[in-house]
């Protein structure tokens, strides 16, 4: 399992968000991205983040007031992106609760060394008040630390190459997860299958994963097929 950090890149911008997510991936953490408020919520109800990328810049609710929303009810460290280059912004932005504040455009190693040093400062009083990352779907919860599914308090035996599969997607609810990610994730020690090619074997332990956690196999609500992409968990 690894110990990349959990990142959340919210910024309206497509290309912006996406080269982010990129370079953060590039540099070895575990990236999901968010369009807006709304959509950052929704991620954060399935999935806990080791930090947040935040534009403030953003349709209905900005960053500001996420930032100042989220301080009633999550300590999250929260880096703030900004095209604003006045002081009294920086300023604005800090009294919101954010730990950090970066301006456009910026320096990509510049992100990451300032997000490096937030998560330095914030691990001390994450591992104090550490807990379980899980992701819940229907009567499933899937531990992503521990790599452990259970059924209610029922735990769920899976196979390594099942248990290598969502957890990739989990890291990822919500997000299509191509095939050929899936495979380069996949375990090389389960048991094989008929067809060795990688494509082929994702889709054959997807086939058995879905027996195990779709009320009907045939159609699936969690472990969803987007064609000619790829696959994705969908959390409640």
């Amino acid at each position: 399992m690894s110990e990349q950090p959990h990142i959340l890149v919210v910024d309206d911008d497509r290309r912006i968000r996406d080269l982010t997510a990129r370079y953060l991936s590039e540099q070895g953490f575990n990236v999901v991205t968010a369009n807006d408020a709304a959509d950052a919520r929704d991620k954060m109800k399935s999935l806990a983040f080791d930090l947040l990328v935040l534009d403030i810049m953003m349709p209905g609710e900005n960053g500001l007031e996420l930032t100042v929303n989220l301080r009633t009810e999550s300590d999250v460290p929260i880096l703030l992106l900004t095209a604003r280059t006045e002081t009294e912004d920086r300023i604005a932005g800090l009294e919101t609760g954010a730990d950090d504040y970066l301006t456009k455009p910026f320096e990509p190693k510049e992100l990451v060394l300032r997000i490096q040093s937030i998560l330095k400062r914030a691990r001390p009083v994450q591992r104090a008040s550490a807990q379980r990352r899980v992701i819940k779907f229907g009567e499933f919860l899937f531990e992503l630390d521990r790599r452990r599914l259970f059924r209610g308090e029922e735990p769920v035996y899976l196979t390594e190459a099942e248990t290598d599969l969502l957890t990739e997607l989990a890291s990822r609810a919500g997000e299509v997860v191509s095939r050929d990610a899936l495979s380069s994730s996949a375990s090389d020690t389960d048991e094989s299958t008929p067809d060795s090619s990688g494509s082929r074997q994702v889709d054959v332990q997807v086939t058995r994963l879905r027996r195990k956690i779709e009320s009907d196999p045939r159609f699936p609500r969690y472990l969803q097929t987007v064609r000619g992409r790829g696959y994705l968990l969908q959390p409640d």
